[in-house]
């Protein structure tokens, strides 16, 4: 049953109903004839169906983070509206634009109605539902409450995207200023420079030094500058491998990265804002503690913080408290452990973690937009240095021509 579902494909429709008045949809089947049959069954007599071609900018390739939080979004609204839940899923399935997501919510859509729990059915895709969504999705079949947990992993991912985004936007703004400039700079290296160094041979005097090195490196990056290209893409392509398949490399350089200065502690914000959002919801959900922290150390986004969360998950196993433990790791900040402590003592553990979330992510915030204040004139005077040093370099003859003639 669940291969016929993913051959389903969008088709737009036009048709009149009961009234005579025209309307128009989409529909999400194996066949033109099947929609128009699901069409006459709600009264619809269909006038133009089309199958809805996907284009090349049409977003039906991959499936990201802000598809799953939309859809989490978008059932618990079902849910909460009394929308059973297959007819849910139906209805969220046809109307996404992503045909990747589609087949992926369909094939939950199948399991669920094979008679599988929806926690059984998302857990057969941990690509896209980890294990912190599954057991929110399990602990909400199991309350009753399942669009409420639906409605907290939402927020959650929300939270959670905003913040990389966040990250990410303030380290590829200068990352892409300085590939241009990098660019630039080689389209100098190579076109401009040798047309100065041929006006310069017939000067009949030795040039500036600082003259020379420019031209000297000019020479070599034509000459040499493939050589160059192959070792530096090899080098990025070996690092890359070796840090996606090295669990040590990625621990050596996500502790370099919280030292570095500036973006050292904006990371260690950030981790700091995903353990308390991930814990708080978690939580807040009746997860036991132990069982959650194994989920909070998988979303801190560092492997150091991963790490000492799991420590902690053993301490506290053994009866323990999670202030102490937090504390033993000497990774989290006084008032962290302050504030974790009095929801321990009050039993409102979820309700200080979501505050200590929220002003961590109100903090990355901050930080990040003070960061790209900082970045602009320092990338501003990269830039003058890279490509303004080229520019003197070439005039300096020219400026002492006269003393040369």
């Amino acid at each position: 049953m669940a291969e016929t579902v993913l051959m389903k494909a969008p088709f737009l429709w036009e048709g009149t109903d009961r009234k005579g008045k025209k309307i128009k949809g989409k529909a999400l089947a194996s066949d033109e004839a099947a929609v128009r049959a699901d069409l006459r069954r709600q009264g619809v007599v269909p006038t133009r169906i089309r199958k809805q071609r996907q284009g090349l900018f049409s977003g039906g390739g991959s499936i990201t983070t802000a598809d799953i939080a939309i859809f989490s979004r978008q059932l618990a609204t079902m849910l909460a509206a009394g929308i059973p839940l297959v007819q849910a899923f139906e209805i969220v399935g046809t109307g996404h634009e992503n045909a990747a997501m589609q087949k992926l919510i369909m094939a939950v859509k199948a399991d669920v109605e094979g008679g599988s729990a929806l926690a059984e059915a998302l857990s057969k895709h941990p690509l896209h539902f980890d294990d912190l969504f599954v057991n929110l999705v399990e602990a909400g079949e199991q309350a009753g409450a399942l669009e409420t947990l639906l409605d907290k992993i939402a927020t959650y991912k929300e939270k959670t995207e905003a913040i990389k985004k966040k990250i990410k936007k303030a380290l590829t703004y200068p990352g892409a200023v300085l590939v241009v400039a990098f660019v630039v700079t080689t389209i100098l290296l190579i076109f401009v420079i040798p047309a100065f160094e041929d006006l310069f041979q017939g000067f009949g005097a030795d040039l500036p030094t600082f003259t020379r090195m420019v031209i000297d490196l000019s020479l070599f990056v034509r000459e040499k500058g493939w050589y160059l290209a192959i070792m530096i893409g090899s080098g990025i392509g070996a690092f890359f491998y070796f840090k996606k398949r090295s669990r040590a490399m990625r621990h050596t350089l996500d502790k370099m990265a919280l030292k570095t200065p500036i973006i050292g502690p904006i990371l260690q914000k950030a981790s700091i804002a995903r353990y308390a959002r991930t814990l708080s919801t978690m939580f807040a959900a009746g997860v036991p503690l132990v069982e959650a922290l194994e989920s909070v150390a998988g979303a801190t986004g560092n492997i150091v913080y991963e790490e000492a969360v799991l420590r902690m998950r053993d301490e506290v196993a053994t009866g323990q408290r999670l202030q102490l433990a937090m504390e033993n790791t000497d990774l989290f900040p006084n008032m962290v452990i302050q504030m974790i402590a009095v929801g321990e003592e009050s039993g409102s553990l979820d309700e200080m973690s979501g505050k200590v979330a929220d002003f961590y992510e109100e903090d990355v915030d901050n930080a990040v937009d003070n960061l790209s204040s900082l970045l602009e004139p320092m990338i501003m005077a990269i830039l003058g240095v890279l490509v303004g040093g080229l520019v003197v370099a070439m005039y300096l003859p020219i400026f002492k021509m006269g003393s040369v003639i």
